[in-house]
């Protein structure tokens, strides 16, 4: 029976890693959960106190714009985390 052909495969090797590795800034994590926390504790509020606080009773429902706006940017803050 013949021998089958053996195919030549170039070797893997793996890219180079960087000599230094990256680390997060200090002040992302501290930011990204006073952000997340803040956006909670604002759409809480509003609700438990039905929009009647004084500083917020003037923005009406822009109070959950405000609240999911600081929630996402905590998110955003969160993908940058190494």
């Amino acid at each position: 029976m013949p021998k089958s052909r053996v195919r030549s495969k170039a070797v893997y090797t793996p890219p180079p890693r960087s000599a230094k590795a990256q680390v997060s800034p200090r002040w992302l994590v501290p930011a990204m959960l006073g952000s997340l926390l803040l956006g909670l504790i604002w759409i809480s509020l509003f609700y438990v106190t039905s929009g009647n606080n004084p500083v917020q009773s003037a923005m009406g429902s822009w109070n959950l714009v405000i609240g999911f706006a600081c929630i996402i940017a905590g998110v955003s803050l969160a993908t940058k985390w190494r």
